[in-house]
């Protein structure tokens, strides 16, 4: 599906039990804004990545604690 790889945290994910799948709401033209890697980089994101995809889906990371 292209030389492009999509991290998409799980909390982003909605379960459609219906129709047994997930759903992103991602509206089309931020396809092309949201962070990505290439298959050239391997298994490690770049510096900085994980936090550019937690923020540009509005979630946290497992790594943060929850605030109180």
């Amino acid at each position: 599906m292209g030389e492009k790889l999509f991290a998409v945290p799980w909390e982003a994910l909605k379960l459609d039990t219906t129709n047994k799948r997930f759903e992103l709401d991602v509206k089309k033209s931020g396809w092309r804004v949201r962070p990505a890697s290439t298959r050239t980089s391997g298994p490690t994101w770049p510096t900085g990545f994980g936090k550019r995809v937690y923020a540009y889906y509005g979630t946290k990371p497992y790594s943060e604690p929850p605030r109180v």
